[in-house]
């Protein structure tokens, strides 16, 4: 199987390059993968399609400022972006320009010392006078918004690419399929009686990346620290047991359940699962965990359009990519999004 064959013509103008004036009110469409029927509603009416005990994972990450410019005393311009946040924090940072280890670059009155180069257009770098590269960045950054947007960040990205219930810092790319989730929406689906649980994952810059190889069983995917709590693992047992549905909102969610399906599902005593997650999921994968999935309109060849061909199958997904390009949709993180059931 390769890349070449999750390859659509998405034009530009389908890109939704800003949020909606309200939050909400982007449009959903519904691919059922047993019928084949495809619907058309709102993201509003989420909760017309989902059964009272359902249960509905969010991704509670919360994207933190992250693009900064530096320059070094020969007064080149270096741009980086601080990476994600794993395990261990290592104070990795993405840079566009020429660095050397020992490097020293100026920012808002800040030294900025380049520790060592990872490679792969990424060093390890640390302020001099001691604080925190996490608390600096926090300060005088910007939003890492998509490079796909072609534009520079805005004060209206501050809110909006970030969800409502954003709470654990650490990511570089929102979950974007609940960029459009309300807290009124949320209640609604509480009051019809569907569970709401959430998880972390940190999204990295990795969900961006290009795949360089054409045979995507070549292909190393990018790791993503995520932490499921025990509450939500024994939700999951739960939903199961009754029969009803564990809905994953975006694939940062799918990711992280299915890396960590054998625990989350099997093991005992019921425990919290923390870890790395490096699946790469694409049609053949056989889901373990979820049984319906939220998510946007993904850019072709992403590894992110791979896991939604996996669920809904490349022919289903593919004539509802289509019939969205048809219906005038928006595409990508700011535009609207699909449920499949």
């Amino acid at each position: 199987m390769n890349v070449s064959d999750f390859d659509y013509e998405l034009p530009e103008s389908s890109i939704a390059l800003y949020p909606p004036a309200e939050r909400g009110t982007t449009r959903l469409e519904v691919l059922c993968r047993e019928t084949g029927s495809i619907t058309h509603a709102r993201y509003a009416d989420l909760h017309r399609f989902l059964e009272p005990g359902d249960l509905l994972v969010l991704n509670n990450t919360r994207v933190i400022l992250a693009r900064l410019f530096a320059s070094k005393k020969t007064g080149a311009k270096i741009e980086l972006v601080l990476l994600e946040k794993h395990e261990r924090d290592q104070n990795l940072v993405m840079y566009r320009g020429r660095l050397k280890r020992g490097d020293i670059l100026i920012s808002h009155g800040e030294e900025l010392l380049v520790d060592s180069l990872v490679g792969n257009g990424i060093a390890s770098v640390s302020c001099l006078s001691g604080r925190q590269i996490a608390s600096f960045f926090q300060e005088f950054a910007e939003v890492p918004i998509p490079p796909y947007l072609r534009r520079d960040a805005e004060e209206v990205d501050r809110e909006r690419y970030q969800t409502v219930f954003a709470e654990i810092p650490g990511s570089v790319a929102a979950p974007t399929a609940s960029l459009n989730m309300t807290p009124e929406l949320i209640d609604t689906l509480r009051l019809k009686g569907v569970q709401i649980a959430s998880i972390t994952l940190h999204v990295g810059l990795g969900t961006f990346m290009p795949i360089r190889v054409d045979d995507l069983a070549s292909h190393v995917m990018h790791r993503e620290y995520y932490d499921i709590p025990v509450s939500v693992v024994s939700a999951i047992r739960d939903a199961r047991d009754r029969r009803k549905r564990v809905i994953a909102v975006g694939t940062t969610v799918t990711r992280a359940l299915e890396h960590a399906s054998q625990t989350v599902l099997h093991t005992n005593p019921v425990m919290p699962v923390r870890g790395e997650a490096d699946i790469f999921i694409y049609p053949g994968y056989q889901f373990q965990t979820i049984d319906a999935l939220v998510t946007n309109y993904h850019a072709p060849r992403s590894t992110v359009l791979m896991l939604t061909a996996a669920f809904a199958g490349w022919d289903l997904l593919r004539k509802g990519y289509q019939e969205a390009l048809q219906n005038d949709y928006r595409f990508l993180s700011y535009g609207d999004s699909m449920l499949i059931v």
